[in-house]
């Protein structure tokens, strides 16, 4: 049978392999040659697995699909697992996460692993040990990050899904800026083990980015209790793709702002994606209402940041026992070295209290659901920046090579350096750390182009456990006009 790769979905190309139209060699065959073809303009694949011999054997509801994985977190054993980290660029994963472990029980075939920017820190996918990732829809900008190497692989057509995990928005940002589906799960319905408890104290978790919405969920339905998870998200007995299939019978109550919970401005283009998506909403019946949500904004930005150095901090500790010494300046990136000195700062004290107000943040949007369905918001405060327009200036850098060498972190603490670095890291995508710190679901919906043709995202949250309705809302709005087409990006050809 010749059929072009591209035009199915993971469920499509299972179908076509359960009923022998196609068999797994072939596909695997296809999604290499466009690796192949793409990859060196893009950068999104940074290791393959051209690995065959199981494709005939597998089972499970994606049996024989191709995906690939992300280089943090999502470990495999025998491959390079690096984070974006030169640190890191020789060592080997000595077993498969659970994450990996239970995808794989879906009958994916694993066949390489996309890039991040150095420890999935940044919104961009630039690092310095695999170069930029770039966006499929014009190469000349970013696809976003921490996601970035998956999202271009998908919005590409490499393969039809690829491995995700969002602390900060790393899901919905690159879905966002590529044109894809992307939902962050309620914490702790997605695995996490076998060594981890938490992601980012329960900021973090793993999941894919996919073309259509109904991969997500048909992925969503396969995941099993995690022993080792630290959180337990509540029970949905249904399943997540029938519930796509499934109307909403019901006006739902939905609040919706435009407006940088930081106070910083957003771009037109990304409230003209809200303010569609609401026009959309309102001629099926729903109730849309203007209304921020009753949460501090700067210091939720704060507390955002604070977990950022606690957790680089720790991570850069646990990484001198993988390596055997010292981790130094050199090893790693200029910022991620700041960051390091900025936790080092943090006291027990600080970080605490933070964390306290993650859960004061929960509890005050559990109110505003009961209150509202939904919550809308643009995903991003801009469009897709350019490849190296969010780089450090000389000044920066100088500066930073003088605090590194100085281990001066105590000092820029009370300089005000953190607000200013909350301002300047999350102004662009100030509306998605809400839900990473909540613990609720969020999902990013390709509804916008911008004037330039790219991508535009429009987020929407749920109370925590609520992902079947986001999922209903997302099948319905699947079909409309205002849906992207993300055949239409010019790599995707």
């Amino acid at each position: 049978m010749v059929f072009d790769y591209k035009q199915y979905d993971g469920l499509g190309l299972a179908e076509l392999i359960q009923k022998k139209e196609v068999n797994p060699e072939e596909v695997l065959e296809m999604a290499v040659q466009e690796i192949e073809k793409k990859n060196p303009a893009l950068n999104a694949v940074i290791h393959k697995i051209y690995d065959f011999k199981d494709s005939r054997n597998s089972t499970g509801i994606f049996a024989g699909v191709p995906t690939l994985i992300k280089n943090i977190s999502q470990e495999t054993k025998g491959h390079p697992m690096s984070a974006g980290s030169k640190a890191l660029a020789e060592y080997k994963a000595n077993h498969d996460s659970e994450f990996v472990r239970q995808i794989k029980n879906t009958g994916v075939s694993i066949i390489g692993i996309t890039n991040v920017p150095e420890f999935a820190l940044m919104g961009i996918t630039e690092p310095a040990l695999y170069g930029p990732t770039r966006n499929p829809w014009n190469t000349e900008y970013t696809p976003g990050g921490s996601s970035g190497g998956s999202a271009a692989a998908v919005a590409s057509g490499m393969v039809p899904f690829a491995g995700a995990n969002d602390g900060g928005g790393s899901i919905r940002i690159p879905g966002a800026f590529c044109g894809l589906f992307g939902i962050k799960p309620t914490r702790g319905r997605t695995p996490v083990g076998p060594v981890r408890g938490r992601g980012w104290q329960g900021a973090s978790v793993d999941h894919i980015l996919s073309r259509t919405v109904r991969d997500s969920a048909a992925m969503l339905d396969q995941y099993q209790y995690d022993r080792a998870n630290a959180f337990i998200a509540p029970a949905f007995d249904g399943s997540y793709l029938r519930v796509i299939e499934t109307p909403i019978t019901r006006p739902l109550r939905i609040a919706f702002t435009t407006q940088s919970p930081l106070g910083t401005s957003v771009d037109d283009e990304c409230k003209q994606a809200v303010h569609k998506t609401v026009k959309l909403l309102e001629s099926m019946g729903h109730s849309v209402e203007e209304k921020e949500a009753p949460v501090d904004g700067k210091r939720l930005a704060e507390s955002y940041m604070m977990m950022y150095f606690a957790e680089v901090g720790s991570t850069l500790r646990e990484l001198e026992g993988v390596v055997g010494r010292k981790v130094t300046f050199k090893d790693v990136e200029p910022t991620t070295w700041i960051l390091r000195l900025l936790g080092k700062a943090v006291t027990a004290e600080e970080f605490l209290t933070s964390l306290k107000f993650w859960d004061e943040v929960a509890i005050q949007m559990e109110t505003f659901h009961d209150e509202y369905d939904l919550y809308i918001t643009p995903t991003t405060a801009y469009p897709p920046s350019k490849i190296g327009e969010l780089d450090q200036t000389n000044f920066e850098k100088a500066l930073i090579r003088v605090v590194g060498g100085l281990r001066l972190g105590g000092v820029l603490k009370k300089s005000g350096f953190v607000e200013e670095v909350a301002n300047k890291s999350l102004m662009r995508t100030p509306f998605t750390q809400l839900a990473n710190l909540t613990g609720q679901p969020a999902m990013t919906l390709p509804i916008h182009l911008t004037k330039e043709g790219l991508p535009c995202g429009v987020q929407v949250m749920a109370r925590r456990g609520r992902e079947d309705l986001l999922f209903q809302l997302a099948g319905e709005l699947e079909g409309s006009e205002n849906w992207i087409n993300i055949k239409n990006n010019p790599t995707y050809k």
